[in-house]
C-alpha cells in the first residue's frame, strides 16, 4: 500500500470594491503637479463647501472587472500648467499604483477638466462654510467670555462695597 498525499486546493476569488480602487487613485493623484483637485461635480462640491471633506474618492469613478479597470475623472487644474502633461502624469501614476497594488490592468483613463484656477484662487475657495461657522463660533465664545468676565467684575465691585466706575 502506498502513501498518497492529499493535495488540498483552496478555492476563492479576490475582488475589489469600486471605492477601494477609487481611494487608491485619489490618494495617488495627490502628488501630480498642476492638479488642484479631483472634482465631484456640483453637488459633491457643494457638500465639500458645507463640511470639510478630505475624501479622496470624490470625482473618481471606476469600472472594475476581474482583470481590468477603467477610470473616469473630473479635475480642476492649475492655471498656466500644461494640461496634456498633467493628463500624462495622471495616467502614469494611476497605471503604476493600480498595477502595483492589485495586478489589475488599467485599460482606460478619461479626464475631464471642469475648471481651471490659480493656486491663490483655489486656496481662497477652499475655505468652507464650516470653517467660517467655526471661526464665527470662536469669535462669539471669545466675546461672550469677555462680557461674562466684565459682568462678574461689576458684580464683584458691587458686593465688595466699591462704587462701580460707570452706571
Amino acid at each position: 500500500m502506498t502513501d498518497q498525499k492529499k493535495v488540498s486546493v483552496i478555492r476563492g476569488e479576490l475582488t475589489y470594491a469600486d471605492k477601494v480602487i477609487e481611494k487608491m487613485i485619489g490618494i495617488a493623484l495627490e502628488s501630480v503637479d498642476g492638479l488642484l483637485e479631483v472634482s465631484g461635480g456640483f453637488f459633491a462640491n457643494l457638500k465639500d463647501k458645507l463640511v470639510n471633506s478630505d475624501q479622496p474618492t470624490t470625482g473618481v469613478n471606476v469600472e472594475v472587472g476581474k482583470k481590468q479597470v477603467a477610470v473616469d475623472l473630473s479635475i480642476i487644474a492649475e492655471y498656466k500648467k500644461h494640461l496634456p502633461t498633467i493628463y500624462k502624469d495622471m495616467k502614469a501614476i494611476i497605471e503604476s499604483e493600480v498595477k502595483a497594488m492589485t495586478d489589475l490592468d488599467v485599460v482606460e483613463v478619461n479626464v475631464e477638466v471642469v475648471d481651471i484656477k490659480t493656486r491663490e484662487q483655489y486656496e481662497a475657495d477652499s475655505v468652507s462654510l464650516q470653517d467660517k461657522v467655526t471661526d464665527a463660533a470662536s469669535s462669539a465664545v471669545g466675546f461672550t467670555t469677555a462680557q461674562v468676565d466684565k459682568a462678574s467684575k461689576g458684580v464683584e465691585d458691587l458686593t465688595s462695597g466699591k462704587e462701580p466706575r460707570v452706571i
